[in-house]
């Protein structure tokens, strides 16, 4: 048998044989006569803890040591450190002269390409006279924050470069056919940076996939210049601007920010893990999963607004159920259908406004908020009637503020840096100009527009009910290097993809038949990031899964908390099953961050199904 077959046969069997060790919700059934009756295992709510220890030493421990291993792990192989900084911003026509310590034989030259587009003709002279035109570059929208090698065959002294267009370019190398870097006689912005100069373009040192866009917004927002990428609302790349600043316009820069609220995920999904199931085990094999998962690492390491949307996402849903669950519930004489603190709630109004003014996207996931906050009210008024309608009345207005005015004035606040590069100051009074409530206006005219008509393909586009399944994945970067290859691409960890769907049934019947309020929170939580996207019919990808990855995490606690108040021995399956999802992630490394493996070899071990892209 083929072994990419097994792989998939042998996750799928794990998976069965883990469900099949959950017991059923049924009391057992009376002994007759007078023989000795076994004493039931004590059953426990799902949210009840399963250990002594009351400060919980071990489990903290266990959760920091997961996320300074998955640090290790996602800040590895992140990015160069250094890029070129200094450029040279081109006119249309603009001609530059570069001038070797010598005439030799020139084979090719690498060129790094900032921002700006337009195009390059290259010319050779060996006198300076007389010249040749070699080689051209196009530098389009997707060519920009990459090194591009141009072949340049010829015997020259001198290097002439005449740009068309308002390219900006960042550094220029010559290298001879045997490979080695030619010293330039010349010094300038174009020749300063040699010692950065790599041998070839890959994502350590070039952007990558829808890099070219955001990274390049956060750069032009940085410069107070009209950004480029303006389809969606700016907080995210202002977030990504943050790493950019501290470590310069560098692959690791611009990838830095994404990268830190991806290793933030992991404490957040424990606090919220450990909210819904208590203290113990449940809570750190959540973060385990977490840490494990192929979508969270990829999609955290690549310099996009995804991770931002997904991060608030998950932190309003948090603060969310802390005040529809509030602790006080689980003290003796609380009132079940009582609230808790206004500041949770508050604290999920200012989330969601972060999240809808990093990707509208969050819309969704407010959406899920309010539809169960309306399910509360409506559970409380069918129990108290009009007893409470002064505290609705009262709520309703909380959340008017903190769901609609705050989350509207932080959207309207991010869009400062558009208002920078019309020049209109940046000072408090720029936000009561008519000027820039255009500016704000107008650009939610141009993105419903743009994603109401989009009507571009991809080969690696996939349809919500592929997510479900992770039979298509997306591909972000492909290089071959002769036989070996260097590839990654977004996509969820099979045991976690594949394991959350039966939990999420398993939610779907607590709710039902148990009237289960956690268990239908977590479900909702769920369906609001991927209903939506049954009506979408514009070109979609996997990574939009991403917000349900999360949540597929904390339905797996879920079951894993019933299994806890159902059988004594529940901690070996459970074990079992995250373990299989770490030995995936350790098995995937490699091909998931893009090291160069045997191309043959890749295909036979990581291509489970034929639309996998290894």
């Amino acid at each position: 048998m083929n072994i990419t077959v097994l792989f998939p046969i042998l996750t799928v069997l794990l998976i069965v044989c883990f469900f099949l060790c959950l017991p059923p919700a049924r009391d057992p059934a009376p002994v007759k006569g007078k023989a000795k009756q076994t004493k039931p295992a004590k059953r426990t709510k799902p949210d009840a803890p399963d250990g002594p220890a009351p400060r919980g030493y071990g489990e903290s421990a266990a959760v920091l040591l997961v996320t300074l291993l998955y640090a290790l792990a996602a800040f590895s192989h992140l990015g160069d450190r250094s890029a070129p900084q200094s450029s040279v911003v081109f006119s249309d026509g603009d001609s530059v002269v570069l001038e070797l310590d010598g005439t030799y034989d020139v084979s090719r030259a690498m060129v790094y390409s900032v921002l700006g587009t337009g195009s390059f003709s290259f010319y050779l002279s060996e006198d300076g006279r007389n010249w040749t035109e070699t080689a051209e570059l196009d530098q389009n929208y997707v060519a920009l924050l990459k090194w591009h090698e141009v072949e340049l065959p010829g015997r020259a002294r001198f290097l002439s470069v005449t740009a068309f267009g308002e390219p900006e370019l960042g550094e220029i190398a010559l290298f001879s056919a045997d490979g080695a870097r030619l010293p330039w006689r010349t010094a300038g912005a174009l020749s300063d940076e040699q010692s950065l100069v790599p041998e070839k373009s890959t994502f350590m040192n070039s952007s990558y996939f829808d890099e070219i866009y955001h990274a390049r917004t956060a750069l032009e927002h940085l410069r107070g210049v009209w950004p480029y990428e303006i389809t969606h609302p700016p907080l995210g790349k202002l977030i990504l601007g943050l790493g950019i600043s501290l470590f310069g316009m560098t692959p690791f820069g611009w990838r830095f920010s994404g990268t830190l609220f991806g290793v933030l995920m992991l404490p957040l999904v424990y606090a919220f893990a450990r909210r819904l199931f208590g203290r113990g085990s449940v809570p750190v094999c959540c973060t385990l999963l977490l840490a494990v998962d192929f979508m969270h690492f990829n999609q955290t390491r690549i310099a996009t607004i995804d991770t931002y949307g997904v991060f608030f996402t998950l932190a309003m849903y948090f603060f969310m159920y802390r005040w529809l669950f509030p602790a006080s519930q689980a003290e003796p004489g609380s009132r079940p259908d009582a609230e808790g603190r206004p500041l949770d709630l508050a604290l999920a109004g200012l989330c969601f406004g972060l999240g809808a003014a990093s990707k509208w996207t969050c819309l969704y996931a407010g959406a899920g908020l309010g539809l169960l906050w309306a399910l509360h009210w409506i559970a409380r008024f069918a129990r108290e009637g009009r007893a409470v309608r002064r505290l609705f009345g009262c709520n309703v207005c909380f959340c008017l503020v903190f769901f609609v005015l705050v989350p509207a004035a932080i959207y309207y606040a991010a869009y400062y840096p558009y208002g920078i590069a019309r020049g209109l100051g940046g000072g408090p009074g720029m936000y009561f100009t008519r000027d820039y409530a255009r500016i704000v206006l107008d650009n939610q005219s141009y993105m419903f527009g743009y994603h109401s008509h989009v009507n571009a393909t991809h080969p690696y586009s996939s349809r919500w009910y592929q997510w479900l399944l992770d039979v298509r994945p997306i591909l972000y970067y492909l290089d071959y290097n002769g036989s070996a290859r260097s590839s990654f691409g977004a996509f969820v960890n099979p045991v976690l993809c594949w394991a959350g769907l039966p939990a999420l049934f398993v939610l779907g019947r607590r709710a039902l038949a148990k009237r289960d309020r956690q268990a239908l929170f977590l479900l909702l939580a769920y369906l609001a990031q991927l209903v939506p996207w049954i009506f979408i019919t514009r070109v979609t990808f996997e990574y939009h899964y991403f917000p349900c990855s999360v949540f597929l995490v904390l339905a797996l606690g879920y079951v894993f908390a019933l299994m806890r108040g159902r059988a004594e021995r529940w901690r070996i399956p459970v074990w079992v099953l995250t373990a299989a999802a770490a030995a995936l992630f350790v098995f995937f490394y490699p091909a998931l961050w893009g090291a160069e493996l045997d191309t043959q070899r890749a295909s036979l071990l990581y291509r489970w199904f034929s639309t996998w892209p290894f």
